[in-house]
Order: C-alpha cells, then sequence, then structure tokens
C-alpha cells in the first residue's frame, strides 16, 4: 500500500480523545490527487456540514508510512462557515498476511478555530477506509 494513491472516496469516522470516546464526527472524504505531493478535497458530514480540505502529502520512506497533512476550512454561506480543523494521518500498516484489507488512514484531528460554543484545541482520533 505504500504507493496507493490517496484519490477516492474514503469513510472517515472521528472519536474525542476523552475516555468516554464519543464520535466527533463522521462523513465522507472525497480526495483528489493534483500531484503526488498534494491532496485535496471535500468532507461532506451531510446536513449542509462540509469542509473544503487542502493538504500535503510525504511519500513513504524506509519504515516511515505515507503521511498527509490536511487543514479543512468550512463554507461561506453554509453551517461550516468559519470552521477549520486539522488532520495528521498516516497510511494505515499493510499486513503481510492481510485478506481483502483495503486501505486506511488513521490520525488525529484538532479543532484549530472556536464555533459554535466548542473551544480550539479540542482533539480527536480518525479512522477512514477506502470506498473507491
Amino acid at each position: 500500500m505504500a504507493d496507493i494513491s490517496l484519490a477516492g472516496t474514503w469513510a472517515y469516522r472521528s472519536y474525542q480523545n476523552i475516555p468516554e470516546q464519543k464520535v466527533f464526527g463522521g462523513g465522507i472524504f472525497a480526495f483528489t490527487a493534483p500531484s503526488p505531493d498534494k491532496v485535496q478535497g471535500t468532507l461532506d458530514m451531510g446536513n449542509d456540514q462540509v469542509l473544503d480540505l487542502d493538504g500535503t502529502v510525504t511519500a513513504a520512506s524506509g519504515d516511515a508510512p505515507l503521511t498527509v497533512h490536511i487543514i479543512g476550512n468550512g463554507r461561506d454561506g453554509t453551517k461550516t462557515k468559519g470552521w477549520e480543523y486539522d488532520y495528521h494521518g498516516f497510511l494505515g500498516f499493510k499486513w503481510p498476511n492481510g485478506v481483502d484489507q483495503v486501505p486506511s488512514l488513521v490520525g488525529t484531528i484538532v479543532r484549530a478555530k472556536p464555533h459554535d460554543g466548542g473551544a480550539a484545541g479540542v482533539t480527536a482520533s480518525f479512522i477512514a477506509v477506502k470506498l473507491t
């Protein structure tokens, strides 16, 4: 999976980094990869909640997996206006003896700007599984 393209759709789910592990968000990442070191797209959480995504990709090297750093910004005129979230993730490990394993991204997220009564700095862990 080291040479996997991030382009496509990914099922996304995040959980707050607290003992109760409350669901923080969920939706669909839709990525394009305009170049090997760039990723763009959207996170559609339904109900008029969409973030526009812009990020960088660092290729796998040695034992280090492919890494992605993405900034998600809300859209003017929608429920996400003024939102900003930062994502940092890694391509999930491909098991040599895995059966029908699909690519996954795992990582963390931080609310970069406060919104709707929620403070900046809130963190969560996420997983995204490639659909197409």
